[in-house]
């Protein structure tokens, strides 16, 4: 701003000896250097003129400081309600006095001011010439808002959300101090895991200074090893006391937190955007303490039971074990095993016997057929016919004679009787 201010448009500042004097004041800030400066006086007169030419605006910010002095005027700080920032505010008493409800500190307002800067003391303030309260309407219409455009980001979406660890070592705890809330968290783990370990954060959780501090407390236990599970724990309250847990700087360092995260603000009925955000959301602080550890009274009562139900289904699994090797056992093929052998060997006798007399039966009927075919073979048999006197009588070529005309005289014949066979020469032959 500084490097474009112009010089005033009246004469020399009065005082402005060494300046004038040598006639080499700059008109612009951007041409000042060591030799040719500006006088303090004119830099002042500069911003102070430069100030004055701003128009009035609507500020948004939260009281933390207000005083009512002599003369009609109150003065108040207004600050930012995410940042570190403020800025001084006056206004009349009657302008304080026109706000629709008592106005005090920790109040949310709007306020609309001129920009007045005091040259002598070198400071800025706004003049107000009106305040208004955000109501708690308009407050819930931002958190509306704000909560729809997170949720477009995905920043509440359940992939993001990672489960809590059974039994975690130490627990991370953010919450104000001395709060009943940290009592109920702290006290009801330990009844229910005597052995767990807190790493505590007392912050601010209301008022101006809790979305700073509960963010960075929240970071500086994301930071820890060893801290498996942080819980972000406030008692209930008013709607504009739990403005700081839906305030988008800290919904989104509670996204960017890589240790589980439980919120436990308010009563069942508060909904911060912080709970939409933190991987579980508890509805009181001492339901926070339920979820991060488990009780050690059940959990030892579980394993009681599961040993009960191991034994008895073993020794059900075992006594129907026994059970079924007791049938087998009582079974005859296994009481008396020969039996079985014994029933088998009386059918291979019987069917040895069936087996002999059925071959003796069929060996007689192929003794009496073979002579049946033999006595017939023989009573067809050439020798028969020759036993009963019959000849054979063959040519010197091998062929019966039938006939007398087979033969001529001198032929040599082959006789064959019953007796053997003999050759004979024809003497004659004569035909009937």
């Amino acid at each position: 701003m500084t490097a474009s201010l112009p010089l005033p448009d009246a004469g020399p500042v009065p005082g402005s000896s060494r300046a004038g004097a040598s006639g080499a004041v700059p008109a612009r800030a951007v041409e000042t250097s060591p030799e040719h400066p500006w006088p303090v006086r004119l830099l002042a007169h500069n911003i102070e003129s430069y100030v004055a030419r701003m128009p009035a605006l609507w500020v948004e910010g939260q009281v933390v400081q207000l005083s009512r002095r002599g003369g009609g005027m109150a003065f108040l700080t207004l600050r930012d309600t995410d940042q570190d920032m403020s800025v001084p505010v006056a206004a009349l008493s009657r302008v304080v006095q026109r706000v629709p409800v008592p106005l005090e500190e920790g109040a949310h307002v709007v306020v609309h001011a001129r920009p007045e800067y005091w040259a002598k003391r070198g400071s800025l303030q706004l003049k107000a010439s009106e305040i208004r309260p955000v109501g708690v309407g308009e407050l819930l219409a931002r958190i509306e808002r704000l909560k729809s455009v997170l949720a477009a980001e995905g920043v509440f979406d359940a992939s993001r959300k990672v489960a809590l660890p059974f039994l975690p070592a130490v627990v991370g705890l953010v919450c104000g101090r001395g709060s009943k809330a940290e009592h109920d968290v702290v006290v009801n783990a330990r009844e229910r895991w005597p052995q767990v370990r807190f790493e505590i954060r007392e912050v601010a959780v209301q008022g101006v200074d809790a979305v700073g501090q509960v963010s960075a407390a929240i970071a500086d236990l994301d930071a820890r090893p060893d801290v498996e599970v942080i819980v972000v724990a406030r008692g209930g309250g008013a709607v504009e006391d739990l403005l700081p847990f839906s305030n988008e700087t800290l919904v989104r360092a509670a996204a960017a937190c890589r240790t589980p995260l439980v919120s436990a603000i308010g009563h069942e009925t508060d909904c911060p955007l912080l709970d939409l955000v933190a991987d579980h959301r508890a509805s009181t602080p001492t339901d926070a303490a339920k979820r991060i550890v488990p009780d050690v009274s059940e959990e030892r009562a579980r394993v009681v039971q599961s040993r009960d139900r191991i034994r008895s289904a073993v020794a059900a699994l075992v006594a129907r074990e026994q059970a079924g090797l007791d049938a087998a056992r009582s079974r005859p093929v296994l009481a008396a095993p020969h039996v079985l052998v014994d029933a088998h060997a009386e059918q291979v006798v019987s069917a040895r016997d069936r087996g002999r007399r059925a071959l003796d039966a069929r060996l007689l009927r192929a003794a009496g057929e073979v002579d049946r075919l033999e006595a017939q073979v023989r009573a067809l048999s050439p020798a028969s016919t020759l036993e009963r006197g019959y000849a054979v009588v063959q040519r010197g070529d091998g062929h019966v004679v039938r006939t007398p005309d087979d033969v001529a005289t001198d032929d040599a014949l082959h006789v064959r009787v019953a007796g053997g066979a003999f050759d004979v020469t024809v003497l004659a032959s004569t035909a009937r």
